[in-house]
C-alpha cells in the first residue's frame, strides 16, 4: 500500500510511529508520504523515524488540486485524512477523483438548524459523505469512514457485539472518560482544540427507533457510569458524535432502538467551553482584529496548550467503550467492552500520550486489513460494515487489547446462579 498521509500534527505523528513500528519489514506498508500545510512539521516526523519508506511534503489540505496532484505524483492507492474534519470533504472528493482509498477518524461537518438549533436536527455529522455513497459504488472505490477509536473501535465492538454476545441488539451507548491530569495545567485538552469545542457544544443528536434522530441541550442527560478501574465512577454527559449518526444504518434492522454518546467532561471544562461560546470565541466566523481577519476558534486554538506535546506531563488511564444491551439466549444482557489505556504505556511505546495513541491505532490496523485484501468493500462505509475478528485480533499485538464487563442483568443474574450452585 502507497498511503498519502494528510496532516502530520498529533494523531498523523501517531500513525507513522505505529505504522511503521508495527510493519518494520513493510510486508504491507510500501511508501507513507507524510504531508502538511506546516511541511516543516512533516519534515520533522520523517526525520524522527529515519524510515526510507517515509518522505515529506507541504500540501494544503482545502485544496482539492494540491492533494491530486501529490497523489498522482507519487502514485498513491490510498489516502489517510488525519485532519480536523473541516478539511473532509476536499480530502474525500479527491480520493473518489484519483480512484485512491479513503480513510478518516471523524466525519463530514454538522450544520445546527438556525432557527431551532435544540429542536430541530439540521445537517448532521456525515450526511455530506453518505450522500455520496452511490458514486464510490459506481467507482468500484471504498471511502471507510470514522476510522479512530469513537467512532472506529468502538464500531468493531458494536459488530463484534452482534455476531458473538447477542442474539438480538437493543441499545447501543458509547461511554467515554479518564481520570487523566496534566501537571502544572488546570484546563487542558486532551485531544485537537477544534474539534473538542466542535463536539461539546454542537446540540448532541440521540437516535431512536420509534422518533428517528433528535437533538438535546447541550451536556444533557447526565448520568454516572462505573467505568472499569482506575477510572471508576464518572459522570458522563450527551456530547454530538458520529456512532449515533452510523450505528442506525448498519443495525435498525437488527432489533437496534435507541443510540447514544456520552463523555466524561468535568465540570470545569464544561464551565470553560460555556464562557468561551458567551464571549464569541467558538465562532469560526472571521472577524477583524485591528485590520487582520482572524477565526476566534482559530485564535482559542494557537493560545491554548498544544494537546500532542503534553504527553510528558500527562498521567493516568482512559477508557474507550460500547455499553451494549439486548438479548442472549431470551434473556437480556448488558455488556460493556472497552479499551483501557494508560498514558505512560503509550509514551513508552508510541511517543504518543494516550488520546492520540489510542486514537491512531485502528487507522492503521484497518489499513493494514485493506491492504492485506482482508476487509473489502465499496462504496461510503463504516468500520461496523466489516467481520470484527480481524481487527479484534490485532489489538494485543498492537499494544492495545480490548476487554469486557459483564453487567447485571437477567443473562448474568442466571449464569452467577449457575456457577453458585455447581457444587451443591
Amino acid at each position: 500500500m502507497r498511503v498519502l498521509l494528510v496532516g502530520a500534527g498529533g494523531v498523523g505523528e501517531a500513525i507513522v510511529s505505529i505504522a511503521t513500528k508495527n510493519d518494520p519489514d513493510a510486508q504491507w506498508l510500501e511508501r507513507l508520504i507524510v504531508c502538511d500545510y506546516n511541511v516543516k512539521r512533516a519534515e520533522r516526523v520523517v526525520e524522527e523515524f529515519s524510515d526510507a519508506r517515509l518522505t515529506a511534503e507541504e500540501i494544503d489540505a482545502s485544496e482539492k488540486a494540491q492533494i491530486i496532484a501529490l497523489a498522482k505524483k507519487h502514485d498513491v492507492d490510498f489516502i489517510m485524512n488525519a485532519c480536523d474534519p473541516i478539511f473532509n470533504m476536499p480530502i474525500f472528493v479527491a480520493a473518489l477523483e484519483t480512484g485512491a482509498k479513503y480513510m478518516d477518524m471523524a466525519m463530514s461537518m454538522s450544520y445546527r438548524d438556525k432557527e431551532d438549533p435544540y429542536g430541530t436536527v439540521g445537517v448532521k455529522l456525515g450526511d455530506a459523505q453518505y450522500a455520496q455513497h452511490d458514486r464510490w459504488v459506481e467507482k468500484n472505490n471504498l471511502a471507510l469512514c470514522g476510522s479512530g477509536v469513537e467512532p472506529g473501535m468502538v464500531n468493531v465492538f458494536a459488530r463484534y457485539a452482534l455476531d458473538h454476545l447477542f442474539d438480538e441488539i437493543h441499545e447501543l451507548n458509547v461511554r467515554d472518560a479518564d481520570n487523566m491530569e496534566v501537571e502544572g495545567i488546570d484546563i487542558a485538552f486532551g485531544f485537537s482544540i477544534w474539534t473538542t469545542i466542535e463536539e461539546c457544544l454542537n446540540p448532541p443528536i440521540v437516535w431512536e427507533k420509534e422518533r428517528g434522530w433528535y437533538v438535546t441541550e447541550s451536556f444533557s442527560e447526565p448520568e454516572i457510569f462505573r467505568f472499569p478501574e482506575p477510572v471508576g465512577d464518572q459522570e458522563v454527559i450527551n456530547i454530538e458524535h458520529e456512532e449515533v449518526l452510523m450505528f442506525p444504518r448498519y443495525f435498525e434492522d437488527k432489533g437496534l432502538k435507541r443510540v447514544t454518546f456520552k463523555f466524561g467532561v468535568d465540570k470545569d471544562m464544561r464551565r470553560v467551553l460555556k464562557i468561551l461560546e458567551a464571549l464569541g470565541l467558538t465562532s469560526t466566523d472571521m472577524v477583524n482584529v485591528k485590520g487582520v481577519e482572524v477565526s476566534p476558534r482559530e485564535v482559542v486554538a494557537v493560545c491554548s496548550p498544544d494537546p500532542a506535546k503534553l504527553g510528558d506531563r500527562m498521567t493516568g488511564q482512559l477508557s474507550a467503550g460500547l455499553w451494549v444491551k439486548g438479548l442472549k439466549e431470551g434473556k437480556e444482557r448488558s455488556v460493556y467492552i472497552y479499551q483501557l489505556v494508560d498514558n505512560e504505556d503509550c509514551m513508552e511505546k508510541y511517543g504518543s500520550q494516550a488520546v492520540v495513541a489510542q486514537t491512531a491505532v485502528g487507522p492503521v490496523i484497518m489499513m493494514e486489513l485493506l491492504a492485506r485484501g482482508i476487509w473489502k468493500g465499496k462504496g461510503v462505509l463504516g468500520p461496523e460494515n466489516f467481520p470484527a475478528e480481524p481487527f479484534m485480533e490485532r489489538l494485543p499485538a498492537y499494544g492495545f487489547p480490548s476487554n469486557m464487563m459483564e453487567m447485571d442483568s437477567e443473562y448474568k443474574r442466571d449464569i452467577d446462579d449457575k456457577a453458585f450452585k455447581q457444587g451443591f
